[in-house]
């Protein structure tokens, strides 16, 4: 299982963001995941408590937002949604383009640090 390999390293970033902002732990963890990124949600969501275990980082929440595929489609001058099943193709001409604009996103996109209350 590859996610969590990968999720080691999100939580090795977390922990220097934690370190880095002199925060004593994490509330959250925000990640956006492409659904040609070869990444499966669900395999993230299993792997999370074992990722952190021992860590800084341990008893905050995953969220996972899913990024649905699209390309750009210059006959329709519009980007268009595809699954990933599809050719690199407009859904809606057919027109084919290898102009993929999402999709292949694996991002932190947040993280929610405990800065603790002064007084």
């Amino acid at each position: 299982m590859h996610e969590l390999g990968l999720l080691r390293s999100v939580v090795a970033a977390v922990e220097k963001a934690v370190h880095d902002a002199g925060a004593t732990g994490v509330e959250a963890v925000g990640l956006e995941v492409g659904t040609l990124s070869g990444v499966v949600p669900e395999a993230l969501e299993s792997a999370w408590l074992i990722a952190t275990v021992g860590t800084v980082v341990a008893g905050a929440r995953l969220e996972v937002e899913t990024v649905q595929a699209a390309v750009w489609c210059p006959t329709c001058a519009a980007e268009q949604s595809i699954d990933e099943f599809y050719a690199l193709s407009c859904p809606v001409c057919d027109t084919p383009t290898g102009q993929l604009v999402h999709g292949r996103e694996l991002a932190v996109t947040y993280a929610d640090l405990d800065v603790g209350q002064d007084g």
